[in-house]
């Protein structure tokens, strides 16, 4: 079909509505005339409707003048000129509607996802209302109490108004009775309102001294929950699994708390690779399978009804073994951007690991949705982090994933993409619904466009993407775009040249979108596209700006300013300038390096997009340098500059608040009062504390000490006996005060008079193991009516357990070692003193305290040093600036310090006892300040002391030391080799060997080797003998170290090493001629046959294999001269098998011998292996009824007696006996059931023993088989009885008789059946009649015939026939009849 290029606007574009169209055509009809200019492609479907509507109907009058009128109309309303903008502007307002009507349905108003719940607080605690609410647009959320709104400014410090992301929290301060009331948050915005309401009740005193308070729903509050043992910083690696957990202070319910777990603020829900799980007591997150998108912050909140509690630790993820050596990291973070209906543009961010070599490009593999084939997207690398996947097909979808290519080979693939499915983005713009009172109404852009012949060009080409293969092109569709389907035809173009070449050549381009390959490197290419539909292709759309291709975006530029800030004692805080051309920037990739090694490793997988990051998992007091790279589509920058050197330790900040404050005594106007020191933190020390107090009927805080306090104990005095005080504690270190603590009970001072004595306090943990602890306490300061007399100590596991005793019997030390403890769990302790009245108050619970050995903790140990001194040592890999050892000897400061001297270097100190004695035995313990608690211990014992001092004495005189002591090893053929390793010697050491008292010198048969460097002594016997037998002794003198070292080489030692020589030298000759590769030995067969089987080698034409047992000769072996191999089957083996086989390989050469002894122990191996694969191949139970009953049975390949059997009824024991009967045969085991009864019915069992291993077989004989069985076997009874009493010819007849001529032939048999059977003789098939000359006679069951003189005549075939009601049998004898002289003939 010829296309037209040049048509008028009309032609292109019918903007004529079809209901005059229609009339139109109506008009055409009636007059016959062709259409006008404009309905032209109309004109013959026009004329081919008159023609099949002619003769039908005929218009007249006002028919005619009413389409007299359509037509003039629509004819005036064609000739008039078209505004096309205006029919656009109106749908595009329609469209404008239509979105805005949509908002409009999204939209709606605010609604509370958590509702607040109800509170109960002691007074002059905190407590936070929070809840979550949604809406669109957002809402705004105002405060009321008691229906009073709530404004900050009226009372500063009291309320706090939160919004994070969709959760409101209300915080209140200091809570009094006031506060008590009815909260309410009402959240509203232009769709609605919402509320939600809860109470806060306040009590007004916390204890046994509570008084009024107001109250609304409850008199006493759920005790709070908190995250106990969060997880910590981790570092899984790719492609494994992840675990991280929290605890709860105490169990969850309905009421008390909800958990969600966010990465990086983002929600996690379930999926296949991640696990949510959270009981009453712990939450858990497991990602099945890591990925490098997994790093990241991952935070758990608790919803309380207190607040919020977050806990928050870092995952770093560690790149898994290179698929290749040298190959780089997987890249990451594998998007779809631009999905369109076959095209796809893939996005990725490169990996930190290149493996050593830079990465050259990536290749893109992709696969469809259900399938498991990868496809290949590109041969040639892309450099840049996008690539355009085209030629996909609509409407299906697509995951994909990239690798990286180095020098070295290519990386693992990355973590797969989320499914795409690629559509036709536009479709959704090109309809509009309209809703009206009866419903909706689609409307599509086609309908409001008319008819569009040859398309529009497309317009706004541009140029999206430039990579190292491809240019990505855009545009937008024709408008009006028309109804027919569009495919486009792109064309590219060298800047400077006229012609213009087809760039998408044999590719159907279905999109707007299109990614041009094949294009020169160094060329400036413009583009422009056409559009094509049925009716032709358009004008080419305005050419894009010329783009130059070949150049590779250049990689961002390093960062700068790298500097670290100490954080904690295993990380750093660093910080960075980012490049100052940040475009298409997506983040930094950090590296460190600790200093003098030279062994940079990688901090973090995925980028990190600000200028700030903690480094983790550094090694304590290591000094480490950093530097960092910044990532952008087009790769990595160069490294920055390195960092300056920072020691990795904990940063100087406030310590945190003291906490633990309790009433140890209390007199008529003083009161002693402890507390226990900040938890944060570890490293400065606390310089001293602040106490303050507050008489509680004034309510007015003033200060105790105005100098800080060092210890963690006061007195104070001047109070007034019978009023109620509160206190508090500030903590001081170089950084300034720290927070205070919380306000502690009122305490009320009196005189305390109670006989039992005051709680213990100052609870204390070390040593901390996966099973034990060591808990230390300070005695109580109030001791009751008399002294403390001991100790009971109570545990409680914080899951929710209840205390219990550890000692049953008081310890009167003020230290307990605690074990065993369950590894993993968190535990609290507590004491309480105990005198003469009794046990007194106990001590407030310590810390909690997970048993659970900390990753890289020593044990404190012992040694010698190069100058001879004893010393304890322990080291500390997380030792601080500030940090000290504080050494104690059986928990008491060590009363003698002459005796010790302490010397530290780094993080190990040693404790060097100046003069080892029994003075010095006990428990050594030490402490480590600044470390959290790192803690060991040691009890040097009386025995350890004695191999130490030992070990002194050798360091202060010294000896050579050996590495290796004599060794001896066999060479080839045959020879020994005797050698001994000490450390190096100079080159002045000397060496004398001593053998059996005589001087040993080097000589052809005992060469001597001594190489003073290596400290190597060796003596080297070529043929050694019973002469060798004795001492050998290496005097060595290097200096004044000394050294002797003897070798004893008698009795069985040598006996064993000479036979072994001696077997070395057989060895050596027996290969010299054909010998055995591979000895005799035995295997079983699947068809349970033993096998015999040996291989030779070296071996000739003339080589002979012979076999023999018991020393006779067996011919049965087979022999492959190709492979070597001779074998012997043994099909069933039996007691007779047993015996000693041997084989000999020999020819002119010599020759070798195999011996195999199939006896004893071998024989029963033997034995089980056959019934192991025999009882392998037993079929199941089958039955066959039987004339005596039912036969039960298992058929197998090979049955021995070796295989013990078990039958067993209703797993009861069968026994063979009368009735039931158990055997087997070489292929069977069965059960025979004789007159089977209803008590035979059931489940039968079948068990086969090899040793250990049971091989079991099942049938269940239910009524419905039983009855048939029976019946059956009814039947077969029946036919044997039948065959039991038939007639039956028993014995005694010969099958020919040879008789000479005129001698009496004599036969006799026995017959039986029941009744008698009846007898009858034939010859030649004729009844014999009895003569005188033959005679029959019957006696009972024994039969007679005989013939008195037989003639040539009586000769024949002879037949017994005998018969009764249950059958007949007969029995032929052949009788011959032949003349004395001739010989007789078998006939």
């Amino acid at each position: 079909m010829a296309t037209r290029f040049h048509h008028s606007r009309a032609e292109r574009f019918d903007s004529t509505p079809r209901w005059v169209t229609s009339a139109v055509r109506t008009r055409s009809s009636a007059e016959g005339s062709s259409s006008t200019h404009g309905f032209r492609p109309e004109a013959g479907a026009g004329g081919r409707r008159r023609k099949r509507e002619e003769g039908k109907r005929v218009l007249f009058g006002n028919d005619m003048k009413k389409v007299d009128e359509i037509y003039y109309k629509a004819r005036k309303i064609l000739l008039a000129p078209s505004d096309h903008k205006a029919i656009r502007g109106k749908v595009e307002k329609r469209m404008a509607e239509e979105k805005k009507h949509r908002e409009d349905l999204d939209a709606h108003g605010p609604e509370f996802v958590v509702l607040l719940r109800p509170h109960t607080v002691w007074e002059k605690m905190n407590v936070t209302m929070s809840c979550i609410v949604q809406g669109a647009p957002s809402p705004t959320v105002t405060w009321f109490k008691d229906g009073i709104p709530i404004k900050p400014p009226d009372a500063p410090g009291k309320y706090t108004i939160e919004n994070k992301i969709g959760l409101q929290t209300l915080e209140i301060s200091r809570c009094s009775p006031l506060d008590s009331g009815r909260y309410s948050a009402l959240a509203s915005n232009t769709h609605g309102e919402a509320w939600s309401y809860a109470t806060i009740l306040v009590n007004k005193y916390q204890g046994s001294d509570a008084g009024d308070s107001i109250c609304l729903d409850s008199a006493r509050p759920e005790p709070d929950v908190d995250i106990l043992d969060g997880f910590a910083v981790s570092f899984p690696k790719e492609g494994g699994s992840l675990t991280l957990s929290c605890c709860f202070s105490t169990p969850l319910n309905g009421q008390s708390g909800e958990v969600i777990w966010l990465h990086d603020g983002a929600l996690l829900k379930e999926s296949p690779l991640v696990k949510i799980a959270t009981s009453a007591h712990d939450t858990r997150l497991t990602l099945t399978h890591v990925y490098k998108e997994d790093e990241g912050l991952y935070t758990v909140c608790l919803f309380t009804p207190t607040g919020c509690k977050e806990h928050s630790g870092y995952v770093f993820v560690r790149d898994a073994a290179a698929a290749e050596p040298g190959a780089a990291g997987s890249p990451l973070d594998v998007e779809c951007r631009d999905v369109d209906r076959d095209y796809v543009l893939v996005a990725w961010k490169p990996p930190s690991a290149d493996g050593g070599s830079a990465v050259i490009g990536y290749l893109i593999d992709r696969r469809e949705v259900g399938t498991e084939e990868w496809v290949q997207c590109n041969h040639i690398p892309e450099k840049t982090c996008k690539f355009p996947a085209l030629g996909l097909c609509e409407n299906h979808t697509y995951q994909f994933r990239v690798r990286a290519v180095n020098a070295a080979g290519i990386s693992r693939a990355s973590r797969v993409s989320e499914p795409v499915t690629v559509t036709d983005r536009t479709a959704a713009s090109r309809i509009m619904r309209i809703w009206t009172d009866r419903g909706e109404i689609v409307v599509t852009k086609d309908e409001l466009e008319g008819d569009v012949r040859v398309p529009f060009p497309p317009t706004q080409l541009r140029v999206t993407e430039v990579g190292q293969t491809f240019a990505a092109l855009g545009w937008n569709e024709p408008d009006p775009r028309g109804r027919e389907p569009l495919t486009y035809c792109v064309e590219k173009s060298v800047v400077g040249s006229e012609s213009w070449q087809q760039a998408s050549m044999g590719i159907t381009v279905s999109c707007p979108r299109f990614a041009v390959t094949e294009l020169d490197k160094g060329k400036v290419y413009t583009f422009r596209v056409k559009s094509v539909n049925k009716y032709g292709i358009s004008q080419p759309s305005a050419p894009s700006q010329g783009i130059p291709f070949g150049q590779i975006p250049a990689a961002p530029c390093c960062p700068r300013n790298v500097v670290p800030v100490r954080d904690s004692r295993t990380s750093v805080e660093l910080l960075w300038e980012g490049p100052e051309d940040e475009n298409e920037l997506i983040g930094f990739y950090i590296y460190a390096c600790q200093v003098g090694t030279n062994n940079w490793e990688i901090c973090n997988n995925k980028p990190v997009n600000t200028n700030r990051f903690t480094v983790h998992g550094l090694s304590p007091r290591k000094e480490y340098v950093f530097r960092v790279k910044s990532v952008s589509p087009a790769g990595l920058s160069d490294y920055s500059v390195e960092s300056t050197p920072i020691i990795v330790d904990n940063s100087i900040s406030l310590p945190s608040a003291p906490y633990g404050l309790t009433l140890l005594s209390s007199g008529k106007r003083e009161m002693v009062i402890a507390w226990n020191k900040p938890k944060f933190p570890m490293g400065p020390d606390i310089l001293g504390y602040y106490l303050d107090c507050c008489d509680a009927a004034v309510a007015e805080w003033h200060e105790v000490n105005i100098k800080p306090i060092t210890a963690r104990v006061y007195k104070m005095g001047n109070l007034t006996e019978g009023r109620f005080y509160e206190f508090r504690v500030f903590a001081m270190n170089w950084a300034g005060v720290g927070p205070s603590s919380a306000v502690s009970d009122q305490f009320k001072c009196e005189q305390w008079t109670t006989p039992e004595p005051g709680p213990p306090f100052h609870l204390e943990c070390t040593e901390v193991r996966n099973s034990s602890l060591h808990l230390h306490w300070q005695p109580p300061i109030y001791t009751g009516k008399d002294e403390v007399t001991g100790y009971l100590l109570e545990l409680c596991e914080t899951e929710g357990g209840e205390w219990r005793a550890i000692n049953e019997k008081p310890t009167p030390s003020t230290h307990l070692r605690v074990s065993p403890l369950d590894e993993g769990k968190t535990y609290i302790f507590r004491v309480c003193a105990l005198n003469s009245a009794g046990a007194g108050v106990p001590s407030l619970p310590s810390d909690p305290v997970c048993a659970l050995t900390r990753p890289g903790t020593t044990e404190m140990g012992t040694g010698v040093d190069e100058d001879g001194n004893v010393f304890l040592v322990f080291q500390c890999p997380e030792v601080t600036d500030t940090s000290e050892f504080i050494w104690s000897k059986d928990e008491q400061d060590i009363a003698t310090p002459e005796r010790v001297r302490v010397e530290t270097a780094g993080d190990v100190c040693k404790l060097i006892l100046v003069d080892p004695g029994d003075a010095d035995l006990g428990m050594y313990s030490v402490q480590v300040t600044g470390t959290d608690g790192l803690s060991s211990s040691h009890t040097l014992t009386n025995e350890e002391l004695q191999k130490l001092k030992e070990l002194s004495h050798r360091k202060k005189h010294p000896v050579i030391g050996v590495k290796s002591d004599w060794a001896v090893e066999l060479l080839d053929k045959g020879s020994v080799r005797l050698w001994l390793q000490v450390e190096s010697l100079s080159p002045a050491a000397h060496l004398q060997l001593i053998f059996n008292q005589k001087e040993l010198s080097s000589n052809p048969t005992h060469r001597i080797n001594f190489d003073r460097a290596s400290g190597l002594v060796e003596i080297i016997i070529q043929n050694f003998t019973e002469a060798d037998q004795g001492s050998y002794t290496a005097q060595l003198q290097d200096g004044k170290a000394t050294g002797q070292f003897t070798l004893v080489l008698i009795n069985d030692k040598f006996r064993a090493l000479l036979s072994e020589c001696d077997f070395q030298r057989n060895e050596w000759r027996r290969k010299q001629g054909p010998y055995f590769e591979k000895y005799l030995s035995w295997v079983v067969t699947d068809d349970c046959e033993t096998l015999l089987t040996c291989k030779v080698t070296n071996t000739r034409c003339q080589t002979q294999v012979t076999w023999s047992k018991d020393g006779q000769p067996l011919t049965q072996p087979t022999y492959d001269p190709n492979t070597g191999t001779s074998a012997l089957v043994i099909p069933q083996i039996t007691k007779i098998d047993e015996g000693v086989y041997k084989v000999v390989v020999s020819d002119e050469r010599g020759e070798d011998t195999s011996v195999l002894k199939i006896l004893d122990q071998v024989f029963d191996d033997i034995l089980r292996e056959i019934c192991t694969i025999a009882g392998s191949t037993a079929s199941d139970l089958k039955m066959q009824p039987t004339a005596e009953g039912i036969k039960i049975y298992s058929s197998l390949k090979y049955n021995m007696d070796y295989m013990k059997k078990s039958w067993a009824l209703n797993n009861k024991t069968l026994e063979s006996q009368d009735r039931r009967r158990i055997g087997s045969d070489n292929h069977e085991v069965w059960l025979q059931i004789f007159n089977p009864t209803e008590a035979d019915k059931g489940k039968y069992t079948l068990e086969m023993f090899v040793g250990k291993l049971t091989h079991k077989r099942e049938l269940n004989l239910s009524q419905k088989v039983f009855d048939e069985v029976i019946a059956e076997y009814q039947r077969l009874k029946q036919a044997a009885f039948a065959e039991k009493n038939r007639a039956k010819v028993a014995k005694g007849l010969p099958d020919v008789v040879n008789v000479i001529e005129n001698k009496a032939l004599y036969l006799s048999c026995t017959v039986s059946g029941d009744p008698s059977p009846e007898v009858c003789w034939l010859k030649n098939d004729k009844e014999v009649a009895a003569s005188d000359n033959c005679q029959v006679t019957v006696d009972k069951t024994s039969v007679t015939f005989s013939i008195q003189k037989v003639t040539s005549q009586d000769s024949g075939r002879y037949t017994l026939l005998v018969k009764n009601k249950h059958g007949s049998e007969s029995a032929v004898i052949t009788v011959g009849v032949y003349k004395c002289g001739e010989e007789a003939t078998n006939q």
